[in-house]
């Protein structure tokens, strides 16, 4: 659940829609997604590359949602 809520926040503050997150990360639309709505398990490699599409550290996607 950190991982969805922490890649949706960061997509909606950066203006992204789903698709123009996905075409940054190549990535499939329905896969982010999903991920979003935590039904899936992501991969370090596309943890990786969607922080690298959110132009951001792959730690701030993992972060708990309590911290700053």
């Amino acid at each position: 659940m950190i991982l969805a809520w922490n890649i949706k926040r960061l997509r909606q503050a950066t203006g992204l829609s789903q698709e123009a997150l996905a075409e940054r990360a190549s990535l499939h639309r329905t896969y982010i997604s999903s991920v979003e709505r935590a039904q899936r398990n992501v991969s370090i490699q596309n943890i990786y590359a969607i922080a690298s599409a959110l132009d951001c550290d792959p730690r701030e996607l993992l972060k708990p949602l309590d911290e700053d």
